[in-house]
């Protein structure tokens, strides 16, 4: 069948008749509606039509790669249950009167699976493809500084460890500077505008690096690009949210994830052919290095000024005047998004964020664990993958060799994080999974702090391989983030501040391996055990604290009748994640 609206209820501003049972056993729609955990409503229930609800999508997109087929019908209604459905709860949870696509809201349209289905794939053709090259542009720069540390980078321009450190550090304090700035910046004129500005700018930086002459022009650079990169990881998120569910979002993150890895099977098999310039009008291979890699990036950020469009009802412009989706198309992506999470709805893609709503985002205590998780829980790997070229040529690797070996645990662990964010997604767990990769680092760890300075060059290499292979949790945690915001506001907040915390951690370990501590660094790998042990015991915490949160909440919330519920999300000033009926994922 097709899209269409149900009959007696056509207006964007209506809502349908559903009978609702006045009862503090029954399970009201909206408990399940935005819980995180709950997303698809299997408990809830949608009036219309005599068709079946499917709570699952047969075989979407990307998730395709590893659902298992079913006995769905792509003819099946898609709709979903969710607060729309009860016309008392749903004046509750109207969009903004300013929300750019209420043109498009009608909570009595249904559509069909296929219809759907197709839609999700012309949005990761369209909208994901794109972000994946963006991020790839993202971390070249930081790729192509490790790959000219093979080739004599640190010597031609006098500079020592401890330089470089100071480098890396200056990066990170640039970077996590610019995060809330470029946020708020992105949320007031929207990502599809500041990204591209954010792209050419640092690519500039990027290609100006062929000129470095010594210690002040290295840190200079670094720093700027620092500046300029900071807020792309959280704009993009945020510019995601506006096409994808909470359901499809983490994978599409771990998607963009394998383009940090990729990066570094990229630029080695690039630097494998450049690098072997030096000597080309007198310059050394890593300036001819930084000069490509820059007009890479420059390229990709011109392009995407004509890739990205605002919103699902916003993708004509002059070069693109038909669009992407039909108006149907467009019904089906907007009331897709708001009956998976109706707050976001609640605020206009360029409405900025102000000083009070930014506090107020701030002061969510709720996601504060998530924040002190970003601090640490990348740490143990940080030191060795900054360091692996120049380890690798310490083990008597040559330059060239050492750019080839950094290629295997590079695709091994872009693999692994899409397996790991996948069974998080279909266990509905995230805290469990963080700490399998804890478990993952700590054999390792201890290896490298206690192996003798004898052992063999390969098991040296097969060793690190393994601990670069592991299953980074951060797409996960980032949508973990995200998913427990529970407001547009302070989703955009949220995601710098996660992300901040994620660059200390990168300024941390980047202070971990020290001149005085090398080639073997056992000090250094000592300190890293001692973290894994923490970030262990914190992942433990963090599911505990929202398992108890989630119970407190039920308990008040089970405990009052349907009517009592009406009055409290009539009368209540809880906002977001602070509602009684919202679900923290764990």
């Amino acid at each position: 069948m097709s899209a269409r609206s149900k009959p007696g209820s056509i207006s964007s501003s209506s809502v349908p008749n559903v009978a609702v049972e006045d009862s503090k056993d029954s399970k009201d729609p909206i408990s399940y509606a935005i819980s995180n955990d709950d997303a698809n409503g299997k408990e809830g229930r949608l009036a219309g039509e005599g068709h079946a609800l499917n709570p699952e999508p047969p075989r979407t997109a990307l998730g395709s790669l590893f659902r298992r087929s079913d006995k769905r019908k792509l003819d099946e209604i898609a709709t979903q249950p969710s607060v729309f459905d009860d016309p008392q709860q749903a004046q509750y949870h109207q969009p903004h009167a300013k929300y750019e696509n209420l043109h498009r809201f009608d909570p009595s349209f249904t559509w069909t699976w296929a219809e759907e289905n197709s839609l999700v794939r012309k949005l990761d053709w369209r909208v994901l493809v794109w972000a994946w090259i963006a991020f790839l542009s993202l971390n070249l720069d930081q790729s192509s500084l490790i790959q000219a540390n093979s080739d004599n980078f640190l010597v031609d321009l006098k500079l020592d460890t401890n330089d470089y450190n100071l480098g890396v550090t200056l990066f990170r304090i640039g970077f996590l500077t610019a995060e809330i700035p470029s946020q708020l910046m992105s949320k007031k004129i929207g990502p599809d505008r500041w990204i591209p500005i954010l792209m050419i700018l640092w690519s500039l930086v990027a290609l100006s690096q062929f000129w470095l002459s010594g210690r002040s022009s290295f840190l200079a650079a670094r720093a700027i690009m620092g500046l300029l990169q900071g807020g792309f990881i959280p704009d993009i998120i945020l510019y995601l949210s506006y096409f994808y569910k909470g359901t499809e979002l983490p994978f599409r993150l771990a998607i963009l994830w394998t383009a940090d890895r990729m990066k570094d099977v990229v630029v080695p098999i690039l630097a494998f052919g450049v690098l072997r310039l030096r000597g080309v009008h007198g310059y050394a291979g890593w300036r001819w290095l930084f000069l490509i890699e820059g007009l890479i990036n420059l390229v990709i950020g011109i392009w995407s000024i004509f890739m990205m469009a605002p919103s699902p009802t916003q993708t004509k412009a002059w070069w693109r005047p038909k669009g992407w989706f039909t108006e149907l198309d467009e019904k089906v992506l907007v009331n897709r998004i708001l009956r998976d999470d109706p707050s976001k709805g609640d605020m206009h893609n360029r409405q900025a964020v102000t000083p009070r709503l930014l506090w107020q985002s701030l002061c969510d205590f709720d996601l504060w664990p998530l924040y002190l998780l970003g601090l640490t829980f990348s740490i143990p790997a940080g030191p060795p993958k900054q360091y692996i070229t120049l380890s690798l040529r310490g083990l008597g690797f040559d330059t060239f060799e050492t750019n080839l070996l950094t290629i295997p645990p590079q695709v091994a662990t872009s693999i692994n994080l899409l397996i790991l964010t996948y069974v998080s997604e279909k266990i509905g767990q995230r805290a469990y999974l963080g700490l399998f990769t804890q478990v993952w680092f700590l054999p390792c760890l201890i290896s490298l702090a206690v192996l003798p300075v004898s052992t063999n060059k390969w098991a040296t290499y097969a060793l690190i391989t393994v601990l670069l292979s592991y299953p980074t949790p951060h797409p996960m945690q980032a949508a973990w983030c995200s998913r427990n915001s529970n407001s547009v506001r302070t989703r955009a907040v949220s995601a710098a501040l996660y992300n901040m915390a994620s660059q200390i951690s990168a300024i941390i370990s980047a202070n971990i391996y020290l001149e005085d501590d090398k080639p073997e660094y056992r000090r250094g790998n000592r300190v890293l055990v001692a973290l894994t042990c923490y970030n262990m015991a914190l992942y433990v915490f963090i599911k505990a604290y929202y398992t108890w949160r989630n119970n407190s909440k039920e308990k008040v919330w089970t405990g009052m009748s349907h009517q009592e519920r009406l009055t409290y999300l009539d009368t209540t000033t809880d906002e977001g994640n602070k509602k009684l009926n919202f679900k923290f994922a764990s």
